[in-house]
């Protein structure tokens, strides 16, 4: 009985946070696509092995199925890669840079903050006096 309370209580499904985000939904059914063909052209390939075993005459045909099968397999792999571009391209890319590239960029926007303090310092120091000479008349 605790197991089964336990199990109401948490459920039975637990999400647990994932690195990175699903692909794009014209993605993922192009992937699928590409997997169920590529899947079809492997069965097709062993069926072709197991007749040329038993020398049938159905191995011709089947060699003839597979092979345009493996063509078709090629090009779906080929649709998943031309969707992801076109998804990428026309939606962007979410991307979060690593902390080590956080801490990188902190640590040049420091010293390129302090290199254009120090060139102000040293402008601001000159500057004064020829500005007050300037307009002595000097």
């Amino acid at each position: 009985m605790d197991i089964e309370q336990g199990l109401e209580e948490d459920g039975v499904w637990s999400t647990d946070p994932i690195g990175t985000p699903r692909m794009p939904e014209p993605v993922r059914t192009a992937a699928v696509r590409a997997m169920l063909i590529g899947s079809v052209a492997l069965i097709l390939v062993v069926i072709d092995v197991l007749l040329a075993a038993g020398h049938s005459w159905l191995s011709a045909p089947a060699l003839l199925a597979a092979v345009f099968v493996s063509i078709v397999a090629a090009w779906a792999v080929l649709d998943v890669w031309v969707t992801r571009q076109v998804w990428n391209q026309r939606n962007g890319v979410l991307s979060s840079p690593s902390s080590a590239a956080r801490a990188a960029r902190r640590v040049r926007r420091r010293e390129h903050r302090a290199a254009r303090a120090a060139a102000r310092r040293r402008k601001r120091a000159p500057g004064r006096t020829t500005h007050i000479l300037r307009h002595l008349g000097a």
